[in-house]
Formats: structure tokens, C-alpha cells, sequence
């Protein structure tokens, strides 16, 4: 196995170790791999084959369902161009109902 150059820190060192497979095809990563690839239980792991037979593994990190605003916030930032969301204002609201109410639906402001 080989972690990819993905999201991988600078200076960092090749990890090589092997894991036996187990009844249902299960396969542990071992502790040297899951930190290469920053994955922590219920994180998910993406193994791609080439046709020379090279095996790429990747991580991907969950994000936690409360945390999910925040990170769809910094992704539209991120995307921003000249600054078209970051110079763009919060909406105001007088109180937390305000939050709930579409001011061109029923009832909207």
C-alpha cells in the first residue's frame, strides 16, 4: 500500500507495513498507515488500482453532522472570487423566529 501525496505533510517519511487478510475479506489498517492517512474510526478509505497494479490509498476525514455548517461556511469562502462572499453581509434578524421565516413566503417580512 501507498498513502498518497494528497494531503500529505511536508517532510513526512514513507510508511510501509503489511496486514493480513481476514475472513470476509477484512483487512485492518495497521496504526502506521490510519495516522499517515489522518483517518480515525468511521472515517472513510478509498483504495484505487492502477494497471500496473500500484495500490493508492487515500483518506477521507468525516465531519461530524454538527460541524457540517461551519465547514460548508469555509468552503463557500474558499470559492469565493474577488471577494463575492467575503465582502457579502450576514443577514440581520430581530429575533431567533426571524431565523425561520422565508420573507417571501407566508408570513415573510
Amino acid at each position: 500500500m501507498s498513502g498518497s501525496a494528497a494531503g500529505k505533510p511536508a517532510g513526512s517519511q514513507p510508511v510501509s507495513v503489511r496486514a493480513r487478510l481476514r475472513p470476509k475479506s477484512q483487512l485492518t489498517l495497521p496504526e502506521e498507515i490510519r495516522r499517515a492517512l489522518r483517518v480515525n474510526e468511521g472515517d472513510e478509505v478509498e483504495f484505487r488500482v492502477a494497471e500496473n497494479g500500484t495500490v493508492t490509498v487515500r483518506g477521507y476525514t468525516s465531519i461530524p453532522t454538527d460541524h457540517a455548517w461551519l465547514y460548508a461556511q469555509h468552503q463557500s469562502a474558499r470559492q469565493a472570487t474577488d471577494g463575492e462572499v467575503a465582502d457579502r453581509p450576514a443577514p440581520a434578524h430581530e429575533s431567533t423566529d426571524g431565523l425561520f421565516i422565508d420573507p417571501d413566503g407566508p408570513g415573510g417580512g
